[in-house]
């Protein structure tokens, strides 16, 4: 009986552990860095500035589009981006980005990048492409 209630217990576990690795693959932060190698390397990427316009209109990574996380119609307009090619967002400081994150994760789009430590971590690291 023991025996039979340790391979029950280990079946969850292994299943348990399995759907964290899938929820982990869904959302990756990565650093500016990675960000910048990436947007180097494709200009037709979708990357999204999901600050306010007035913040993206002070200044943003070039080929980034504002669609702004707080706004009523967020979910209305990311809908509209393709949910199976990878999405890169960045806010300020990444608490907006992980929102966002958490919010297309929950559409089903399907690779998803959120920018450590946002807009103000990529100018502290001096790195450019910004418009």
């Amino acid at each position: 009986m023991k025996m039979l209630a340790f391979l029950g217990l280990t079946i969850c576990l292994f299943f348990t552990a399995c759907k964290e690795n899938d929820s982990e693959r869904e959302i990756k932060v990565i650093s500016p860095e990675e960000v910048y190698k990436v947007v180097s390397e494709n200009r037709n990427l979708q990357l999204i500035d999901v600050r306010t316009q007035e913040e993206y209109g002070e200044d943003h990574l070039k080929t980034a589009q504002n669609i702004c996380v707080t706004d009523d119609d967020f979910r209305e307009k990311v809908a509209k981006l393709d949910k199976n090619e990878p999405v890169y967002l960045y806010c300020r400081s990444g608490k907006r980005s992980a929102n966002a994150a958490q919010i297309l994760k929950d559409m089903g789009f399907k690779e998803i990048y959120d920018m450590e430590g946002g807009f103000v971590n990529w100018e502290s690291q001096g790195l450019q492409d910004k418009k």
